[in-house]
């Protein structure tokens, strides 16, 4: 069916990148879905119930316990670090037994973790993942980080790296980037010559005011777009500044047929001395908050700009801000509650193990 429309808003994010890497759609598990997580958190649960048969043997065991995650981005490094505080806080209550074989692999192509900090908070993070475990039972070096490791191949049992390293694996997790949708591809070929810019790696190009180029009422915001000469990270904080930028115009009716968008004057302030006054919309312009990681242990790392200057912090510190930060962006006074209900009744009782 069609829907006739006067603008259109194009938000419908990234998928998964993965390279053209075989075997990584067929074998591997993402994070960037609910159904994603949801199918994680069942591979998890089944991996310890298979690993808990009596008659397995040692090298079956340990590879169905071994956790390889792909790509050291916060997306990667966060499920590592949540992976970890499951293992040493919640595993010893339910399968004690099988703590010695349990191995988590870090893989990243680049030689560095969490690019998007300065150099010493990337060796904080490092230090936090790779801390030693405090429950007994668990090997000293079970995290391991493979820095300069591309994956080159990934089969049902096994992880292939360019060096030519063979990784045996239970679960396999990637969160090494993301790429256009089918959606976004299709709409930039129906644009045509406006929208062929290498740079922009298959997303909606945009002016500053985020109108598609080459198509007009069409504007496009988050990871399916870019703006020309402005680059911005892939971030939901860019998206969501993104969406309220788009919202304040269309509220001020304006004009975006216009190479500068005039927006709409209160009739009483309209004209100054029998001479029409006219206000133009701004440009976008993104306003860093900061970044934050979670790394394990109620740890976290955390870098926000106050007022031009850049705040850094670390440890519980860091975890403090973090969690404030999730916190305060619930939508409503319920989810926050819920949420907060949720981080109280983990503390107290542990993660739900339940199976569904």
């Amino acid at each position: 069916f069609e829907v006739p429309y006067d603008h259109l808003v194009v938000g419908v994010g990234a998928s998964v990148n993965t390279f053209g890497i075989p075997g990584v759609k067929e074998h591997c598990y993402f994070l960037k879905q609910i159904s994603d997580a949801e199918a994680l958190r069942k591979a998890i649960g089944n991996a310890f119930e298979r690993a808990n048969i009596p008659d397995m043997s040692l090298e079956e065991r340990i590879r169905t316990l071994t956790f390889v995650i792909a790509g050291a981005g916060p997306t990667g490094v966060e499920f590592t670090a949540e992976l970890r505080d499951f293992i040493e806080q919640d595993v010893p209550k339910y399968y004690p037994n099988l703590l010695p074989y349990i191995r988590i692999k870090l893989v990243e192509a680049s030689d560095r973790v969490l690019m998007q900090f300065e150099s010493s908070m990337q060796q904080k993070a490092v230090q936090d993942l790779l801390n030693r475990p405090q429950v007994e039972g668990l090997d000293e070096n079970y995290t391991e980080l493979l820095l300069k490791s591309a994956v080159d191949q990934v089969t049902s049992a096994e992880i292939r790296l360019k060096d030519g390293t063979v990784i045996p694996y239970g679960i396999a997790v990637w969160a090494a980037g993301i790429g256009p949708l089918p959606l976004t591809l299709s709409l930039r070929d129906q644009i045509g010559e406006e929208q062929q810019d290498e740079q922009a790696r298959g997303r909606l190009v945009c002016d500053r005011w985020l109108r598609v180029k080459g198509a007009p009422g069409v504007m496009a915001i988050g990871d399916c777009s870019t703006i020309d000469g402005y680059a911005l990270p892939a971030t939901a904080q860019v998206a969501s500044q993104q969406g309220s930028y788009l919202g304040r115009l269309f509220s001020k009716e304006a004009k975006w047929d216009e190479v500068l968008p005039e927006l709409e004057v209160d009739k009483s302030e309209n004209f100054i001395d029998g001479i029409r006054r006219k206000r133009y919309a701004k440009p976008f312009q993104f306003l860093n908050l900061g970044i934050l990681a979670y790394t394990g242990g109620d740890n976290a790392l955390a870098e926000i700009d106050v007022a031009g200057s850049k705040i850094q912090s670390t440890g519980s510190a860091g975890w403090f801000l973090w969690r404030s930060a999730y916190f305060s962006k619930q939508v409503s006074l319920r989810n926050q509650l819920m949420v907060m209900f949720d981080w109280v009744k983990t503390n107290i009782f542990g993660r739900d193990l339940t199976r569904y």
